[in-house]
């Protein structure tokens, strides 16, 4: 009797603990993508576009678990390109513009220049990494700010974010935006050069980078951002910068400008001489610039495609046409053609095309190559005569009013036969009206730099002092800040 309880326990427990076969479900396999959707996803790998596209029904919907081995892989060939073009920028800054500004100084101050390019780019490093990435690209916030989905670079990995770029691995973008940030505060020293201390320089770009960059390149470029025209169809003010007019050059020539009037005039400024100290290191930077632009204008595709290869033929077009033109400027009022004015001029053409690289076609290149050096050339040569202000390398006469210069012409000379995406959300004023969205951005761009500038210097002025003793700019930065100097004879 109790083995057949024993037995009829055992079958009662096995009944309760195995499904009943009428309610047992077997597990679905996924789809498999047809020869032709494979094919199709190598296809949009060479034509930059997405991935998933091929899988997408009449709808645009991806069936549940259909996908190809192309799906949230990074390209290697766009990849590559854009890695190359990243240390492209950081090249623009270390050795370039470094060699650039110190050979534009004198003797005494030229590791000074040095010391706050380097000090720079480690500083904005960290400030990316931790904040400043995710206050630009992040989803979810303002159109003034980003989220905080990416702080400290969380989720910043090496598969593709599809809403920046289908075939360029997340970590390799935010790299690339990374050697923007560094170069422009950097842009800032020319203007108060030889007499601005170290630590308020590092102070000044940790608050400018706060209040400046990051709202302004997530107000460019990102996705919801509030003057991002191509990419955002609710912005408020529709404008195009392709590789940073507004978010590189007007901000950080406008900022110098205020900072060198808050500063003041070198010492002994018109009574002693302040010519460069080497204008070979002038001209080495000056090509290193040229050659890292291709990175900073090129790159700005996000892709090795059509638009990176046009925006390398405009950026070439405009700088070599810019040195030229300036050269004749110099010839005609001066009867001489400079070295120095020759590196200004190549400089101030690549400012002019910056934001307008990837819209404008070989003839608009040309126009913006011209422009470039006549227009900077008297900011340069007259303006800064005319109103006093000591902007020592010229920082502002060539990238505040260099990068409203382009930023403006890119609105009349943009065309969706160079650049698509032209015809998504600014079909309706791209050769018409788009010159005054380029005109309010302007605006913006400019107050926002200014009022912020002027926040700053109050606030490091407050904690420490902005300038060197007299007795230390006399006998310059780079014994007193740094116990080094540039050359020992």
């Amino acid at each position: 009797m109790k083995s057949f309880l024993l037995r009829l326990s055992c079958a009662s427990a096995l009944a309760v603990s195995l499904p009943s076969p009428a309610y047992t479900q077997e597990a679905k396999p996924a789809p498999t993508p047809t020869l032709e959707q494979r094919v199709a996803g190598l296809e949009a790998y060479l034509n930059n576009t997405s991935p998933s596209a091929p899988l997408q029904d009449a709808e645009g919907n991806v069936p549940e678990g259909l996908t190809t081995p192309s799906v949230g892989v990074a390209g290697p060939g766009h990849n590559g390109f854009m890695m190359i073009c990243a240390a492209l920028v950081l090249f623009m800054t270390l050795p370039g513009l470094a060699l650039f500004y110190g050979g534009l100084v004198r003797r005494k101050n030229v590791l000074s220049v040095l010391a706050q390019c380097l000090g720079i780019t480690a500083l904005v490093t960290v400030l990316w990494w931790a904040f400043g990435y995710s206050m630009v690209f992040s989803p979810g916030g303002t159109p003034f700010f980003g989220g905080a989905e990416f702080t400290f670079l969380r989720g910043v990995t090496s598969a593709p974010n599809p809403n920046i770029a289908p075939w360029l691995s997340h970590n390799v973008f935010a790299m690339f935006q990374m050697m923007f940030a560094i170069i422009t505060p950097a842009l800032i020293i020319g203007a108060i050069a030889e007499r601005m201390r170290f630590v308020a320089v590092i102070g000044f770009t940790a608050l400018w980078m706060v209040l400046v960059y990051f709202p302004l390149a997530h107000m460019i470029w990102g996705g919801n951002g509030f003057m991002n025209g191509i990419g955002n169809s609710d912005a408020v003010i529709k404008a195009i910068d392709f590789a940073g007019g507004t978010v590189v050059h007007m901000s950080s020539g406008y900022s110098a400008l205020i900072l060198c009037l808050i500063l003041g005039k070198r010492n002994g400024l018109g009574k002693e001489s302040f010519a460069p100290h080497n204008l070979v290191l002038c001209m080495v930077g000056t090509g290193i610039l040229w050659v890292g632009w291709y990175g900073f204008n090129a790159g700005s595709a996000l892709s090795a495609d059509g638009v990176a290869a046009n925006a390398f033929l405009t950026t070439s077009l405009a700088a070599a046409v810019a040195a030229g033109v300036w050269g004749l400027m110099e010839y005609l009022t001066r009867r001489k053609t400079s070295v120095l004015g020759l590196c200004s001029g190549v400089v101030a053409g690549l400012v002019v095309i910056t934001p307008a690289a990837g819209f404008v076609d070989a003839t608009g290149a040309m126009i913006c190559g011209v422009l470039a050096g006549i227009v900077p050339f008297y900011a340069v040569m007259r303006l800064k005569a005319w109103f006093g202000y000591d902007d020592a390398l010229d920082t502002f006469g060539i990238h505040g009013v260099g990068g409203t210069l382009g930023a403006l012409l890119t609105g009349f000379l943009a065309t969706p036969s160079v650049n698509g995406a032209l015809d998504s959300n600014l079909k309706d004023i791209v050769g018409k009206t788009l010159w005054l969205e380029q005109l309010k951005a302007i605006g913006f761009t400019i107050v926002l730099a200014v009022v912020a500038t002027v926040i700053i210097a109050a606030i490091i002025k407050a904690v420490t002092s902005l300038r060197p003793t007299p007795e230390v700019e006399n006998a310059g930065l780079d014994v007193a800040e740094h116990g080094e100097e540039g050359y020992i004879l």
